[in-house]
């Protein structure tokens, strides 16, 4: 029974074996054939795709595509979606996209975020469950910021991007305050020396998750100064991930949102 595996299916194989439509034996061999799949070309084994990530944690697995070759993520990209409704590709080079797009169509490109998504078919709007907001200090900060938000989104999260308010024009930030207090999780990108963080922070009552970046001049060091001004930030409810890390951030976000919109619903 080959197909996408994910919380669902594994449900309705147990469901079929409560119902007596199918056996415990042939329902463990389905469900033990979720683990690896070992990707080689003639050589050794360059990858190994956990097809049992969906199960466990709501979202299949990542491909991070630096240090891989164009043809290696394609290949990974194709195994990823022979058992997967959707998948998310990061840090892509252009040559990879190119490859990565003939070996899976469907796929598209979030030019931005350098990143691709793919879903097999499109979600209702009931589909989405919990609200990102990320947040920018400035445009420069927009790729990293936009790596949040499609990550966000494509683990199912109302994820919306507000841009350019860092705290040199503070007016800017004060500005979107209600749009930022309607968020179950927001994600807030700053470079230089990465105040926001602190101020979004002092402002709201919701996760605040900090992400630096290497934007900024020399004293900033490639975005080790942002980092320890957000470790050392004293607004409570700050969480901080790391250098660029978007993805992470929005991964985190996403997590957060789906689990107070739940409990919201539950109250």
């Amino acid at each position: 029974m080959a197909g996408p595996m994910d919380r669902d299916r594994v449900l309705r194989i147990l469901e079929a074996v409560r119902d007596g439509a199918v056996l415990p034996d042939d329902a463990l061999r389905e469900l033990g054939g979720l683990d690896i799949a070992e990707l080689s070309a003639g050589g050794p084994v360059f990858a190994r795709v956990d097809h049992h990530r969906g199960v466990r944690c709501g979202f299949p697995e990542v491909v991070c595509a630096p240090g891989k070759t164009p043809e290696q993520v394609a290949a990974i990209a194709v195994q990823v979606m022979s058992r997967s409704e959707r998948m998310l590709v990061t840090r892509l080079e252009p040559a990879q996209w190119a490859a990565m797009k003939d070996a899976v169509p469907a796929a598209e490109f979030h030019e931005r975020a350098r990143a691709a998504t793919v879903e097999r078919a499109p979600r209702a709007a009931d589909d989405f469950t919990g609200r990102v907001v990320v947040l920018s200090a400035g445009t420069a900060d927009e790729p990293v910021a936009e790596e949040a938000r499609v990550t966000a989104h494509a683990m199912g999260a109302i994820a919306e991007g507000i841009y350019d308010c860092g705290v040199a024009g503070l007016h800017r930030l004060l500005r979107v305050l209600p749009r930022l207090r309607s968020a179950d999780a927001v994600v807030a990108v700053a470079g230089m020396e990465g105040a926001l963080p602190s101020v979004v922070g002092g402002l709201l009552d919701v996760p605040v998750i900090a992400v630096p970046t290497s934007v900024g001049y020399g004293a900033s060091f490639q975005g080790v100064g942002p980092l320890l001004t957000m470790l050392n930030s004293c607004a409570a409810g700050v969480a901080v991930v790391n250098i660029d890390n978007g993805f992470g951030a929005g991964y985190l976000a996403a997590v957060i949102a789906r689990k107070s919109a739940g409990a919201q619903r539950q109250r």
